[in-house]
């Protein structure tokens, strides 16, 4: 009888749907500037929280969308993710759209399962450190260069001065250590699917579909129609943003823009946005 009551009820009471709350997480990580915000934890914090907040949801999607960046914010996402997954009892379904790599498969991997599409770019574990060497530069132009530091490490890599053999070594050996991390977390998720490849942690990628063969991701699958599948055909995905702030930008947490550091931001925008681009083109797009 309720249920033929219910059928007359107006829409906004009726409650004959499964919400399923979704987060998109795109973009460079780490990256950004006073008119583009990078991916971080302080931009994907809120929506995130807010997702999880949904009690009757049975689980959070998360579209991905990323070719890496920063390890640490990487890293920071994953464990937010997984913290609240455990505190608010909910399954985490991942999405992955043109690219998760490095730093964008750091945080797929969050998920309880990954789903790809069969041309989707998947892999990447490894760490890279690129920049770019001026000495020969500043001769020809006749710049003399003039550095001054308490520390004699202060300056190792400086773009503007020659290598020096022993500071790669140590960049090196900081990279090793941060990749020996990304193996471990890689490993505590999807250590009982992985397959035994010696590529796997070489810093190489894949299409979804190989990715699926290396266990790497789970099945190929797009959002609507996995939760469909899953929750039923009144599963409705609802896509939760941050709040929008000055310029259009995301708010984040702790996060504030002055005027000040508007202008003075303004030089670097540029360069992030062509380093953005060189990690997006290195998987072909």
């Amino acid at each position: 009888m309720f249920s033929t009551l219910r059928s007359y009820l107006p829409k906004p009471f009726k409650n004959d749907k499964t919400i399923i709350p979704v987060v998109r997480l795109q973009g460079a990580i780490g990256g950004g500037g006073p008119i583009k915000s990078g991916l971080s934890l302080a931009t994907a914090a809120i929506p995130l929280e807010k997702a999880f907040a949904i009690k009757k949801a049975p689980a959070v999607a998360l579209i991905i969308n990323s070719p890496g960046g920063s390890p640490v914010q990487s890293r920071l996402i994953f464990k937010r993710i997984r913290d609240l997954a455990k505190e608010k009892e909910k399954d985490v379904l991942v999405f992955v759209e043109d690219v998760a790599a490095s730093g964008g498969y750091m945080i797929a991997v969050a998920g309880d399962e990954i789903f790809v599409d069969p041309s989707s770019i998947v892999g990447s574990i490894g760490v890279v450190a690129a920049g770019f060497g001026f000495t020969e530069m500043i001769k020809k132009i006749g710049v003399d260069r003039r550095v001054y530091t308490a520390g004699e490490k202060k300056v190792i890599l400086d773009p503007f001065q020659p290598e020096v053999e022993e500071d790669i070594e140590y960049l090196k050996s900081l990279q090793l250590d941060i990749h020996e991390t990304f193996i471990d977390l890689v490993k505590s998720r999807r250590g009982d699917v992985l397959a035994d490849d010696p590529d796997l942690f070489s810093g190489k990628f894949w299409t979804g579909r190989t990715a699926i063969q290396l266990g790497l991701v789970d099945a190929i699958g797009d959002l609507r129609g996995v939760l469909k599948e899953r929750y039923g055909d009144k599963a409705e995905p609802k896509l939760i943003s941050a709040p929008r702030g000055l310029f259009g930008r995301k708010a984040s947490v702790g996060v504030g823009l002055g005027a000040g550091r508007l202008v003075e931001g303004l030089g670097g925008e540029l360069i992030s946005s062509v380093e953005e681009r060189a990690l997006w083109a290195r998987y072909g797009l």
